[in-house]
């Protein structure tokens, strides 16, 4: 068992949800929203989400505690809805991306200001990653079983080898193991924590550690990252994440694990997108 599918039953609600948190609202009060499906999303493109978390670890604009970044897709849409947990916990989040094309696709026939492109951590990280490397900025990858995470670790390392790595682990810890580990990752501070235990328990994850994590810059949350980045799990074809179908692709990989989810979240999320997309944008 994963440390978060032990521990969100009984998870505090600690962190406040950030349109009433004034440390996250003041740190991305310059990035424009829009309500696309119930949650609020952010309109940057992956450029702009790069630099956003490359200027967020900068000393001059570090606050008492790192910046969360987690991203929604139709599933996170219609969990939101029906979940209030998951709900809360993405909530909490200073910042949303949109990870999901369907997304984009109605933004653009409901908003004036449509999100301009999905942003995949799948790919953010890649931006990420070079930028960190030309800066000397510093990573950890926390997440997924011990085999999937060391091969992830090894290919990154073999495609950005300028990349300082200052530490890596399996999500599978509990207990005091768990605790200590997250001092560990304190300790080491790095700039970027990318955490890969899967929808809502790495926002779980973040909910209940972020006090022991204030030497932490940022903590992008990263769902299936990992086995992307060790070779595991093929992306879908470029022209199948274009039309909004990678969800099919996953769904023929992996049918006996997400025949049912995708059966009853795909119709609800599409629901939500129709008549809970807001035709207005903000920054607040």
């Amino acid at each position: 068992m994963s440390l978060a599918s032990a521990q969100i039953g009984s998870l505090p609600h600690g962190a406040p949800e950030r349109r009433i948190n004034p440390v996250g609202r003041a740190a991305t009060a310059g990035v424009p929203r829009a309500t696309i499906g119930g949650l609020r999303l952010a309109v940057l493109d992956r450029e702009q989400t790069a630099e956003f978390m490359v200027e967020a670890v900068h000393p001059n604009r570090r606050v008492n505690r790192p910046l969360y970044l987690t991203s929604a897709n139709g599933e996170v849409l219609s969990r939101c809805s029906t979940e209030p947990m998951t709900d809360r916990l993405f909530r909490t989040a200073d910042l949303i991306n949109a990870d999901g094309q369907p997304l984009v696709m109605v933004s653009k026939l409901r908003s004036p200001n449509p999100l301009p492109e999905r942003v995949a951590t799948t790919d953010l990280f890649h931006d990420v990653a070079r930028k960190a490397e030309e800066l000397g900025l510093t990573f950890y990858l926390f997440g997924a079983n011990e085999a999937e995470n060391k091969a992830a670790i090894a290919n990154v390392r073999r495609a950005y080898p300028a990349l300082k790595i200052v530490g890596h682990s399996h999500g599978y810890l509990r207990g005091d193991a768990l605790r200590a580990k997250v001092d560990e990752i304190n300790a080491l501070a790095p700039d970027f924590l990318w955490v890969a235990l899967g929808v809502p328990y790495e926002q779980a994850f973040v909910d209940e550690f972020m006090p022991r994590l204030g030497n932490v810059g940022v903590i992008k949350t990263s769902g299936g990252l990992f086995n992307f980045l060790s070779g595991s799990r093929p992306r879908a074809p470029r022209w199948m994440q274009i039309v909004g179908l990678e969800w099919a692709w996953r769904l023929w990989l992996e049918p006996r694990r997400l025949f049912w989810r995708y059966l009853t979240t795909n119709p609800h999320a599409l629901y939500l997108l129709f008549n809970r997309t807001r035709s207005s944008s903000t920054k607040d």
